[in-house]
């Protein structure tokens, strides 16, 4: 401890007066704004000012305890009018900063593996549903994306690339302890999103088998640990509440550029003159409407009437959003407790679209027995509600014809207009009405979850080095929702039966946990050893259950005369229950000698339900060793180097979530209404065998990597560097089996291998530490390679389906080639660079352009990512930005090649007429070309995710009240070359995404 403190004594008679000071850091002697200063015994007392700066009232020999959050306590005796001016030293636990990892914490200089801690002080900022958000950009070999704009959807994470091809490439959710589950039942977008984003302190990131291995079978594809904020003990004032407001404009940043309504009626009299009566709409010399195939030869008194109808406009529409959440916290005789309550309501661009989360959750920290006995007890619970907008709408409001109206003149199917037959019943095959669409479908759902957890950590009394640690936990969720589409409506009419749809389904989630662990840390001074043993078991269910009836909306009796109409309900009943277990013995053996070399060795022994008795268990060992190079005596007294330390680490995780519980063993599915056998007058459900596969077994991926850590002038500039290998061996995926092996064409199996290699950077710099003016600066950087390195019979396997035609695929995964890489035809182009249509590479030479003509070509993931962020802090004023960018990575612009040739214009099969996309005028060409490497479009991008500027008034209300002001805009700008509407395309193939919002948030944030 290091204290300096000065007294200068004024003449005074008083019993009772001010005692002035500035509270430091001991280090470098910049000021402390926010330290508590506070009469000991009681709750009297203040807090710094920005400058480091307090003023108290005391009598004499008053006792005054001087405190800031990661810095060691003091107390001093002080007389009233003096100045007492303080230096706190930093605590040696907040310098060893210690970061969570499965099932314990290690200090951060300690940590053997690849592993990434980010807090909430660095999170991304503005409006973020998803807590992924929160970190997209953050992390050196993390990937994050949401999966469009709809309010509440998903985010895709990768970690170093996908390790599978047909079972699950996501990472193991892991909060505060408890390992959650990533299916997402309907009713709900997102796994994540009923977290509140507001009640998050920590994102723990495990990139490499020897930080990963301790979660076995799960940790394939990296582990994200996230930890809920806590309650704390101590300051100023024994209850404190944290209020944050946000409140939001969206906007549509881009639409897809299609013809205009000029545009299209010339095209069409150009092309198709004898169709330019299926412009507009018609009327008779009374008013009334006409269908075009209806019309006359002779038309006196008809009148043809030319719509201007922009469709993206209708659909959609600028949107506002607001976000509230409140917590209070401290410590009730020595319990820290924190409750937080958080609201969202955020409404769709998309019109009608809307999400509603409502948050709630508790936190308890006791300490007992004389600090031998730590709980933790977390509570939380979510209320979503959702109104699903038709998200079909977005391809009808390219594709529907310009001239036509919204809503129709007699208030016909629901008062939208329509394409009609000659009997004025809807027909099929047409673009359907996307107003329509939207505004007679109402989806909503109600989706309830809680997750918890008890976890009891105790030091033995007889044996203080010895903790036992029991952990038990639950993610419970129940969901309900409904689909109505009223029978008029006229895209679901059906004059036979009876159309629309009243759709009905339940689902509920059970996930319990029960984790024990026993660990003995001892410190051997005389060998200069630290050993570090932990050896647990883990049990965990997994029990879901479903049911649904989808049904049509018969109208039975004629409602103006009472006869039977003949239409009848068309019922589709469904039900499932399905449950699986997940069975472990772990432990962990961390050795440390002479504070400077570290080993770490980890075994887990996994046992699952999904596969068949002879391949239940898989055993995943991991070994790393460590180096801190800055504490050999060459460094050790470095005023330039303050942390360089090499890690070396190797090991195996499993994968064992290929979406079926029950695929290794035969079983019977019963069939529906519409598959069921007839025998006489009277139809009977069947049971239908399953295909199956007794030999499904453990995916494995071994990972290699080498990193160093460093860190420059006590930490001014600091981060990592990684290499990394990692190689997937009995790959599971989805593959057709020859006919008749199976009873099935299609089962889950072990096909092959996959590798993915890479080099991770990352570097923050304080770039300027002064009392006043603050800046900090980080960057991170990704290199990844992917490639299929081996399949079962040297197959490829067709994917990535596209719109157009019939059972089309883009994609294959091939040997040698990178997951989902484009399969399509090499275009040839002109001298002026215009493509040739039908013209392609005769690549295989033999004359003819066949299937075998066709090559690879390119891939959706980036060869390179990276996210860079700036914190400026003038006193107090802040602004902040975070983005990132891909590049090498490519989209099929399916968008275009849908709606980018000419002859879609006109279309027999109703007929009816479309729009098509400026695309065509660029190509000219007349037919689909869907398998044209033309469309495999550069989508490298550079997106700033989010700008915020704010300002934060201090020591309010007699110093009890902060109040920080802030605006925001989200998805600031991007710059691409791509001609979609946004490069950012889950698996590469751009299919009428639905478009991410520009958002403009003012926030406001109040401490008392």
């Amino acid at each position: 401890m290091v204290l300096s403190f000065s007294f200068t004594t004024l003449a005074s008679l008083a019993q009772v007066g001010n005692v002035t000071g500035t509270v430091t850091d001991a280090d470098d002697g910049t000021s402390l704004p926010g330290a508590s200063v506070v009469v000991k015994g009681t709750t009297q007392g203040t807090v710094t000012d920005v400058n480091g700066v307090y003023t108290i009232s005391v009598e004499p020999n008053t006792t005054l305890v001087f405190s800031y959050v990661g810095y060691e306590s003091q107390d001093i005796i002080v007389q009233p009018n003096t100045t007492v001016n303080v230096a706190l030293v930093v605590e040696s636990t907040f310098l060893e900063e210690f970061v969570v990892i499965g099932y314990g914490v290690v200090k951060k200089e300690d940590a053997t593996g690849a592993v990434t801690a980010v807090e909430s002080e660095s999170f991304n900022r503005g409006v973020i549903s998803s807590p992924a958000g929160l970190i997209a950009g953050k992390v050196a070999g993390v990937q994050i994306s949401s999966n469009g704009g709809a309010p509440g959807t998903s985010s895709t994470i990768r970690i170093r690339g996908g390790s599978s091809l047909s079972a699950s490439n996501d990472p193991l959710y892991v909060i505060d302890g408890v390992p959650i589950s990533n299916d997402v039942p309907d009713g709900t977008r997102d796994p994540l999103n009923s977290i509140n984003p507001n009640d998050i302190e920590t994102f723990t990131v495990l990139k490499d088998a020897s930080a990963t291995a301790i979660y076995g079978s799960r940790a394939s594809n990296g582990v994200i640990l996230i930890t809920t904020k806590k309650g704390k003990e101590g300051g100023v004032f024994p209850v404190r509440l944290d209020y944050t407001g946000k409140f939001s404009y969206q906007e549509v940043p881009k639409t897809i550029d299609v013809l205009s309504s000029d545009k299209f009626q010339s095209l069409l009299r150009e092309r198709y003159p004898e169709r330019v009566d299926m412009l507009g709409t018609w009327a008779d010399s009374l008013g009334n409407p006409v269908v075009y195939n209806n019309l006359p030869d002779d038309r006196t008194g008809y009148k043809q009437t030319i719509h201007n109808t922009n469709w993206q406009d209708e659909i959609y529409d600028n949107a506002f959003a607001m976000d509230h959440a409140l917590s209070i916290y401290g410590g009730w005789k020595n319990l820290p407790y924190r409750v937080s309550l958080g609201y969202t309501d955020q409404d769709g661009i998309l019109k009608t679209g809307n999400f509603k989360r409502t948050t709630v959750g508790v936190s308890l920290n006791p300490t007992l027995l004389d600090d031998h006995l730590k709980i933790n007890f977390n509570v939380s619970g979510a209320f979503i509600k959702h109104t699903y907008a038709n998200e079909g709408a977005i391809g009808a409001g390219l594709q529907m014809d310009p001239t036509k109206p919204v809503n129709s003149a007699d208030g016909s199917y629901g008062g939208y207009w329509a394409w009609l037959d000659a009997n004025g019943i809807p027909l099929t095959q047409p673009t359907s009405n996307p107003m329509s669409q939207l505004n007679l479908t109402d989806d909503k759902s109600d989706a309830n979850r809680s997750y918890g957890n008890l976890q009891l950590d105790y030091k033995f009394h007889f044996l203080p080095e010895l903790r036992a640690n029991l952990n038990l936990g639950y993610d419970f969720s129940k969901n309900s929702g409904n689909r109505y589409v009223p029978p008029y409506a006229a895209w679901s009419y059906n004059e036979t039966d009876g159309g629309g749809e009243d759709n009905d389904y339940n689902n509920r989630n059970e996930n319990k946990l029960l984790d024990f662990y026993l660990n003995y840390v001892k410190e051997v001074e005389s060998i200069k050893s630290r050993f570090d043993l932990m050896a647990g078991y883990s049990w965990q269910h997994f029990f879901l259950s479903s049911n649904s009836l989808n049904s049509n909306v018969p109208t039975i009796l004629d409602p103006i005369t009472g006869d039977s109409t003949g239409q009848k309900y068309v019922l589709d009943p469904f039900e499932d229950r399905s449950e699986y277990y997940l069975i472990s013995f772990f432990g962990r053996f961390n050795y440390t000698f002479d504070d400077k070399y570290l080993l770490t060795f980890t075994l887990r022994n996994d046992g699952t339900s999904r596969f068949h008795p002879d391949n239940r268990w898989g055993l995943f060992p991991a070994v790393a060793l460590g180096w801190k190079i800055n504490e050999e005596a060459f460094l050790k007294n470095s005023k330039t180097v303050s942390l360089l330390k090499l890690r070396l680490g190797w090991g195996v995780t499993g994968q064992q979530d290929i979406g079926g519980f029950y695929d290794y063993m035969g079983r019977f599915t019963y069939s529906n209404s519409f598959a069921s056998y007839p025998f006489g007058s009277d139809y009977y459900i069947t049971l239908r065998p399953e295909g199956y596969n007794e030999s499904l077994k453990w995916e494995e991926t071994t990972t290699w990597n080498i990193g160093f850590d460093y860190g420059f002038l006590k930490d001014r500039i600091y981060g990592s560097m990684d290499f990394y290998q990692r190689q997937t061996k009995d790959l599971l995926s989805w593959v057709p089996v020859d006919a008749g092996s199976n009873l099935s064409n299609y089962i889950n199996r072990n096909i092959g291998e996959l590798e993915n290699k890479g080099f991770e950077f990352s570097i923050a710099v304080k770039a300027i530490a002064k009392d006043d003016l603050k800046w900090d600066i980080g960057f991170n950087m990704t290199y990844n390679v992917n490639k299929i390195t081996e399949l079962y019979q040297d197959a490829s396997i067709a994917t990535g389906g596209i719109s157009g035609g019939v059972g089309n695929n883009i994609q294959e995964q091939a040997v040698g080639e990178a997951t989902n890489t484009f399969y399509v035809y090499e275009q040839v182009y002109d001298q002026e660079g215009n493509p040739i249509e039908g013209l392609y590479v005769d690549r295989n030479g033999d004359g003819e352009i066949t299937t075998a003509d066709k090559y690879y070509f390119k891939k959706p993931a980036p060869d390179f990512y990276f996210g860079i962020s700036s914190n400026l802090s003038w006193k107090s004023w802040n602004l902040y930005f975070s983005g990132r960018a891909n590049f090498g990575n490519y989209a099929y612009n399916n968008v275009q090649s849908e709606n980018g040739w000419l002859n879609s214009q006109y279309r027999s099969e109703g007929p009816y007429i479309k729009n098509i996309t400026s695309a065509s005028s660029e190509t000219n060409f007349e037919t689909a070309r869907y398998f044209s490497d033309y469309w495999i479009q550069n989508a490298s991008f550079f997106r700033m995710d989010d700008i915020t500027l704010s300002y934060t008034f201090k020591r309010l209300i007699e110093d009890r009240l902060d109040i920080r002001l802030s605006a925001t805009v989200n998805n600031a700008f991007i710059i691409t070359d791509y001609t979609g509407i946004d490069p950012e395309v889950e698996n590469g193939i751009d299919g009428n995404i639905y478009p991410r919002s520009r958002i403009w948030m003012f926030g406001v944030n109040l401490i008392f």
